[in-house]
């Protein structure tokens, strides 16, 4: 991880916040999954914090964010009520969508989360409409749409860029690359391989390729992408190396993982390394981290007891919201 010394000691104490957020909120997802709490599709995002914590954290808040069904991170990072999110995924009335979107599925206008999305490259064409609504109306916004390595592979990601590209729209494609497309390794899958972001040269757009495992590369890169799209250049496409700590999902023993693999991703945790060059450097205090540690614990707590006690949706909603 790059040296932090630039940095503003209240970026630092809220990335680490961020992230650790997002850690402790998944693996608590995990347990009510386990409990039956849960139910339907689950996918941690153990691991990735990095990049919504970097990625998220240069935007204005009227800025669009889309993301795909690993999105409880990037939900979190825009700025969604860690309670509302709780209650969405335990199905409760309370929820951003009145418990029946789920997992995948989040959903807060009011953040500009403009969604996950099950469909696997789906929210690639979404996110190249807000981009050209932008655009029509002028409004300086810039959309970021997070996909993953197992979406390059469907025609919207190249009608996407392709699109993006002509029109020059204000939108970061930003590809969450964690090796696996559910259990198939990108070398297998994929003919760019591990070098996905060269495929965005064909379409004339800037790429670069990242560590997605430093919160502070994500965002001295994000920080760039967003200048130029803001000027008016047209899109950017990033390309985020990282790894899942866990299976695809809740029901993914991840048996196609060797140990070893896995044990030496781990090695190169994004919050403990965060957490070590922010000691070393002496920007953030051992005293200072056991603070932030108690207060994310006191979120996530708070958001089981908001979910738990919140009331499941009426029978008479089931029609509330649906156009024949």
């Amino acid at each position: 991880m790059r040296t932090a010394s630039r940095i503003e000691k209240s970026q630092m104490t809220e990335h680490y916040r961020m992230m650790l957020l997002i850690r402790r909120f998944e693996e608590a997802c995990g347990r009510l999954y386990t409990q039956g709490k849960i139910r339907g599709f689950l996918h941690l995002y153990i691991g990735e914090e990095a990049i919504a914590t970097g990625a998220i954290s240069t935007l204005d808040k009227t800025d669009y964010v889309v993301s795909h069904y690993r999105d409880h991170g990037h939900a979190l990072a825009k700025g969604m009520n860690p309670n509302v999110v709780m209650a969405e995924l335990c199905g409760k009335a309370t929820g951003s969508s009145g418990g029946k979107g789920g997992s995948m599925h989040l959903f807060d206008a009011e953040t500009n989360f403009m969604g996950g999305y099950a469909i696997v490259g789906g929210q690639l064409p979404i996110a190249t409409g807000l981009a050209l609504a932008s655009k029509y109306r002028d409004d300086g916004r810039i959309t970021v749409c997070f996909f993953g390595d197992g979406a390059v592979n469907q025609g919207e990601f190249h009608e996407s860029l392709n699109l993006a590209s002509i029109w020059g729209l204000p939108v970061i494609f930003f590809l969450e690359n964690n090796l696996y497309g559910m259990g198939t390794h990108v070398e297998l899958t994929h003919a760019g391989g591990q070098d996905i972001y060269l495929a965005a040269e064909s379409y004339r757009i800037p790429a670069a390729q990242i560590d997605g495992m430093d919160v502070l590369a994500v965002r001295d890169a994000m920080t760039e992408a967003v200048r130029r799209v803001r000027e008016g250049k047209g899109p950017v496409f990033l390309e985020a190396m990282t790894y899942r700590f866990r299976g695809h999902s809740m029901s993914d023993p991840s048996a196609y993982r060797a140990s070893l693999e896995v044990d030496q991703w781990r090695t190169r945790d994004p919050i403990d390394s965060f957490k070590a060059i922010s000691l070393s450097e002496e920007l953030i205090t051992a005293e200072e981290f056991v603070g932030i540690e108690r207060e994310v614990e006191a979120a996530v707590q708070e958001a089981i007891r908001f979910a738990d006690e919140s009331p499941e949706p009426g029978l008479s909603s089931r029609f509330d919201h649906v156009y024949a």
